[in-house]
């Protein structure tokens, strides 16, 4: 402890964001810190359902997290990935899945021989070649010890904050009531000294941060940060929110079906289905919106479609100053990926390897920023890749998307795979080889070419080595439960 300056954490804002950052930071480094989460219940979190990415597993193995209590605590279901519907053209559809397609070799990955494969002939569906696909198209899951089976959760995102609130407090967090009603600044640093509340009571800290959703108390109104505005690439920038009753088994995966002037998604938990509808106001009045959403949902809704507003893009700095800032109050991207929850957790594992304890160094302030930003920015050029590879022109928005200008990285990385098949993951990248394969192949892109190493195999080896790798993919998944009765048996939430 000799030489620690910084202890005293505060977090404006619970929710996800707020009680994630809680519960990571008392679990890994409560020994050498003082821990204030402030919040207020009357400013409540919309609760329809999130969706994850396979990365909340580790996370929450390194908070010690039990998966059937969380499972029963949020009535979470399980996840293998994401269909996309109409996003290509009309009609369309393919499944993002969180498996590993095939088996690749070090030369070369797995769809080149599936490539030459089609180009003689007898090659099968992609998505044939993968276990978790094939068992989320089948609606079929199981999990164990000795699983090697890739996937996430779908939760609900209130239950999921109140199942870390009392993990937190539990392990020594304090929560204060109360809504912030101003922040007092050093006058010659400009460094957050403390909240003040509502009810007087001041709350006073050595490092805050910023869980205040896209009001951005502190990172923006009052260090007045500054914000990149990703518009002109995602242009949607509204969303309707809506739980409704569930009307048949959860399945095993998302769904992202494109609109005229956006998506829509559906998220299915073990006693409802969350449901939101992402739309350009530009392209689509909110009436229209919301009256969309309510013809295509499925089951009762459980209230009133609530309107959500943003502004898709970035903080110029996600830690100014004392102040870092988490989940909405940094930045946002739509949750078409589901990497909102990911984007909290990375952060805040960032942070604990960053931590400055013994001040506030430049050098590190600007790596956990160079960072941050990298990680950010590989996750939008992901999400304007399903927007920009498309062929509708069935409405304004369509043509925009498909003839806009997008990033160089991006462009580079179409070209790549257009022209050759290679497709990378980088070090600093969330999204793997699998990944952009399935989504650019999905999204109607044929390459022009690709590794050849096929070519070397003797005649009949590739026919044989698909047809039984298919095969027992195939065995394997008819051998799995289906998806709802191993919710039922292993995790089943309380009515």
């Amino acid at each position: 402890m000799d030489g620690q300056i910084v202890r005293k954490v505060v977090i404006a804002g619970g929710g996800t964001a707020g009680w994630l950052a809680a519960a990571a930071l008392v679990k890994q480094l409560g020994g050498l810190l003082d821990i204030t989460l402030v919040e207020s219940d009357e400013i409540g979190t919309i609760g329809v359902g999130e969706s994850t990415i396979p990365t909340v597993r580790a996370f929450h193995s390194l908070l010690g997290i039990d998966e059937q209590e969380f499972m029963r605590a949020t009535q979470s279901s399980f996840k293998l990935g994401i269909a996309f519907e109409n996003w290509g053209r009309s009609g369309d559809r393919y499944l993002h899945s969180f498996g590993v397609l095939g088996k690749s070799t070090w030369m070369a990955d797995f769809h080149h021989f599936w490539l030459q494969a089609r180009a003689e002939g007898f090659a099968g569906d992609i998505g044939d070649y993968c276990f978790e696909l094939q068992a989320a198209e089948a609606s079929r899951f199981a999990t164990g010890d000795n699983s090697q089976i890739n996937y996430a959760y779908h939760l609900d995102a209130t239950l999921y904050a109140r199942f870390l609130r009392a993990r937190s407090e539990a392990d020594g967090v304090k929560r204060v009531e109360g809504k912030i009603a101003s922040i007092k600044q050093e006058s010659e640093t400009g460094f957050i000294q403390s909240l003040v509340l509502e009810s007087g009571q001041i709350v006073s800290g050595d490092l805050f941060i910023d869980c205040t959703g896209f009001r951005a108390l502190l990172i923006e109104r009052t260090l007045e940060t500054g914000y990149e505005d990703w518009g002109d690439w995602l242009a949607t920038d509204s969303a309707y929110a809506v739980q409704t009753e569930s009307v048949g088994p959860a399945v095993p995966y998302t769904r992202a079906i494109a609109h005229e002037a956006g998506w829509r998604w559906q998220i299915p938990l073990q006693h409802r289905i969350g449901n939101g509808l992402v739309f350009s106001s530009k392209h689509m009045t909110d009436d229209s919106a919301k009256a969309l959403l309510l013809d295509q949902i499925e089951g009762e809704p459980l209230f009133d479609p609530r309107l959500i507003r943003y502004r898709t893009g970035t903080r110029r700095k996600v830690w100014n100053r004392n102040c870092v800032a988490l989940g909405l109050a940094s930045g946002f991207i739509e949750p078409l990926e589901s990497t909102s929850i990911h984007l909290i957790m990375i952060a805040v594992t960032r942070l604990m390897q960053y931590f400055p304890f013994n001040g506030f160094d430049a050098a590190l302030i600007d790596r956990y920023n160079q960072l941050s930003r990298t990680e950010l920015e590989g996750v939008r050029d992901f999400v304007i890749l399903h927007y920009f590879l498309t062929e509708r022109d069935d409405s304004a928005f369509w043509r925009r998307c498909r003839t806009m200008d997008i990033p160089d990285s991006l462009v580079r990385r179409i070209a790549l795979f257009r022209e050759s098949a290679r497709a990378y993951q980088a070090s600093d990248e969330l999204f793997r080889v699998d990944s952009w394969v399935q989504v650019m192949l999905g999204q109607g892109i044929r390459p022009n070419g690709y590794h050849q190493v096929a070519r070397l195999m003797p005649p009949g080896q590739l026919r044989q080595a698909l047809g039984d790798l298919k095969a027992g993919i195939a065995s394997a998944v008819a051998r799995m439960p289906s998806h709802q009765d191993f919710l039922q048996f292993h995790c089943r939430a309380p009515a």
